[in-house]
């Protein structure tokens, strides 16, 4: 089958190309074109974090099915900024990411930078190792941003968490506020990472000189941690 591929903005300038088309076995998803319009055009990977999609005008998912004649778009994003919430496996550059926020209305830029120490509980550490459920921790974290907004009056909110080893003095999380007065830029960046620590699903792995666990995380709040009551009484009588 055959779809045409359509790029925008960026990414089109990066491909040197406005669209083409592109031959498919048949029952091919969104996410098989993308993988062999990276294997074909490897610049695109470098925009594969950032990137959405419309099918037929649409937008859609990865995994959604294309059909003969299909019109796939690659969307990066829109005039108004990168995506707020990013997971990571670089260094974050916590002064880059501070001075893109700001924007001339701003009174206060407030900013969380959770790092690497070197000791936990009297344990020396040597690193740290970060997974994350990443679909659905990048959703969650969107939906802090936009919670932030609507609840402290903030203008704009940024997220970073890296993933993978980090060596000591490295910045785990970024979390910066772009607000008009800073006592709603430094609450929300408050909430932001205290709500983070509880909701989103990304885990920690400290790696000790006598040894490596998984880190304790906060409960779930009561909203959404499961009911085991019934499981446990199964059987009972």
């Amino acid at each position: 089958m055959r779809v045409r591929v359509i790029y925008f903005g960026m990414l089109k300038d990066a491909v040197g190309r406005q669209m083409e088309d592109v031959e498919l076995p048949v029952g091919s998803s969104l996410g098989d074109l993308l993988n062999r319009r990276i294997s074909h055009t490897p610049v695109i990977d470098n925009f594969r974090t950032v990137l959405a999609f419309a099918i037929n005008q649409e937008y859609a998912q990865l995994k959604d099915p294309l059909h003969d004649g299909d019109e796939v778009a690659m969307l990066p994003p829109v005039s108004g900024g990168a995506p707020r919430c990013k997971l990571v496996r670089e260094a974050i550059d916590a002064k880059q990411i501070s001075d893109t926020i700001k924007n001339a209305e701003d009174g206060a830029v407030s900013v969380f930078d959770g790092i690497v120490r070197n000791n936990t509980r009297s344990r020396k550490t040597v690193f740290l190792v970060y997974e994350a459920y990443e679909e659905m921790a990048l959703k969650k974290m969107e939906e802090l941003a936009a919670d932030a907004i609507s609840m402290f009056g903030v203008r704009e909110v940024a997220i970073l968490h890296r993933l993978g080893r980090l060596e000591v003095g490295e910045t785990s999380v970024l979390i910066a506020v772009a607000a008009a007065h800073r006592a709603a830029a430094m609450d929300a960046c408050r909430w932001l990472i205290d709500t983070l620590k509880k909701t989103v699903p990304i885990w920690k792995k400290e790696h000790f000189v006598d040894g490596a666990v998984w880190a304790e995380g906060e409960p779930f709040p009561d909203e959404i941690r499961a009911d085991a009551s019934a499981s446990m009484n199964t059987g009972r009588k």
